[in-house]
């Protein structure tokens, strides 16, 4: 198994350009099932969780392929409506194939899911929705089978989802795009991903009112084109390299990012005294001190991301004050203090909240990297830590931050993979 080594202590200063957003990709590339025909996709990152779905969708006959940043995908000829526990368990986004093929083929078997243990997450609310448009839904043996209607198609409804899900927002629209009669979808998620993959769909063809709000209405069609689309910038990734620079007293410029879809993280990062200008398509942070303590709840968009809390934590950790956050999405995302505490962070936890007494700085040690977010969390304190750390399960950064260890070096950390 893959770590890294790790030796600061760095000031994490540059310029970095920022892939295609992860969150958004997953969900364009299963909606490229959809269409009788040709679309090519770019600005896709090169991730093992891109490459899984891939390879799924690839199992289904869809000829795809990716070349550089950009996947060509042509859905003509689908021959297989399943998809494997082998590559499933390993993400859970693989569950998106399940709207496009129930909606286009009127059927679909798909492995319940897998991905980062940071609590559950469950895909009821995808499969309620389905139910809403007529599918009948089993789950056997680890598997969903889900069918259409008689006559093999969805059937357009009124559906409210019992929580906000950006996941089951998603593969929602993807099945009624292709359903008979109007869906009115509430209570919809309305992150960047969710509006960039409506985009996608309408320029397919598809026929969506109310994207970025939580009713979305979608007229069925009866069918879709292919298209040419660009997957948008990555705010996590972004967001995850700017913290570098106040943990550092540094100096990050990302390029190829946009700071609307970043807006409430900024502005937490210029309340613990960060310097923020922003262009068309860059973000610069620039530290000068210590950072200022904060406090932090996670919500749905457009309040402060889930995803940015492990990285703002670990900034909160080297912060003047004590910090208070509270995590209101996930029930078991505070995995990674017991790993910043081995670096020396100050951190108590009460339930869903935690709270951070700024030390001066982080020492090194061995640590364990335990879900996707936390592990840049770990690399960005280890970067600033006074000597040298090893981060075990880096499987879980590769899964989400492509080019991680050139776009670091860049940034003037010291960092080595030691292959497993």
């Amino acid at each position: 198994m893959d770590k890294f080594k790790i030796t600061g202590k760095s000031r994490i200063a540059g310029e970095v350009t920022i892939s295609g957003s992860k969150n958004a990709a997953l969900p364009l590339l299963a909606a490229m099932i959809l269409p009788n025909g040709e679309s090519v996709l770019h600005n896709v990152p090169t991730l093992k969780d891109t490459e899984t779905l891939i390879k799924l969708i690839a199992g289904t006959g869809v000829a795809i392929a990716k070349q550089g940043n950009t996947v060509v995908a042509d859905a003509r000829c689908v021959t297989d409506y399943y998809a494997p526990y082998e590559l499933v368990r390993t993400m859970r986004a693989s569950i998106l194939v399940l709207g496009p093929l129930l909606a286009r083929f009127g059927e679909a078997e798909v492995s319940l899911p897998g991905g980062c243990s940071i609590g559950s997450r469950p895909v009821d609310q995808h499969l309620k929705a389905f139910e809403a448009m007529g599918a009948s839904i089993t789950v056997e043996n680890g598997y969903v089978k889900a069918k259409a209607p008689a006559g093999g198609r969805l059937i357009g409804c009124d559906f409210s989802f019992d929580m906000v899900t950006v996941g089951g927002t998603e593969n929602a629209i993807m099945a009624a795009v292709l359903a008979k009669g109007v869906t009115r979808l509430q209570n919809c998620a309305c992150e960047p991903e969710v509006v960039d993959l409506a985009k996608m769909l309408v320029t397919m063809g598809a026929k969506i009112d109310g994207i970025g709000t939580p009713t979305m209405v979608i007229e069925g069609v009866d069918d879709l084109h292919g298209c040419e689309y660009t997957v948008i910038s990555d705010r996590i990734e972004t967001g995850s390299y700017l913290a570098g620079a106040l943990m550092s007293e540094g100096d990050v410029l990302t390029k190829n990012t946009s700071a609307e879809f970043l807006y409430p993280v900024l502005k937490k990062f210029e309340s613990m005294g960060a310097i923020i200008t922003t262009g068309n398509d860059w973000i610069r942070a620039v530290m000068k001190g210590r950072p200022k303590a904060v406090d932090i709840r996670t919500q749905v968009h457009p309040g402060f991301p889930t995803d940015m809390q492990a990285q703002l934590m670990a900034v909160c950790c080297l912060a003047q004050g004590t910090s208070t956050i509270i995590e209101n999405i996930f029930e078991n995302r505070f995995m990674h203090v017991p790993e910043l505490q081995r670096l020396g962070a100050n951190i108590k936890v009460d339930g869903h909240a935690a709270v951070v007494v700024g030390v001066d700085s982080f020492t090194p040690a061995p640590v364990m990297a335990t879900d996707l977010r936390a592990s840049m969390s770990l690399v960005m304190a280890a970067a600033c830590a006074d000597g040298e750390s090893i981060i075990d399960r880096i499987y879980h950064i590769d899964r989400g931050y492509d080019d991680v260890e050139n776009k670091l070096r860049a940034l003037g950390v010291n960092i080595e993979r030691l292959k497993g």
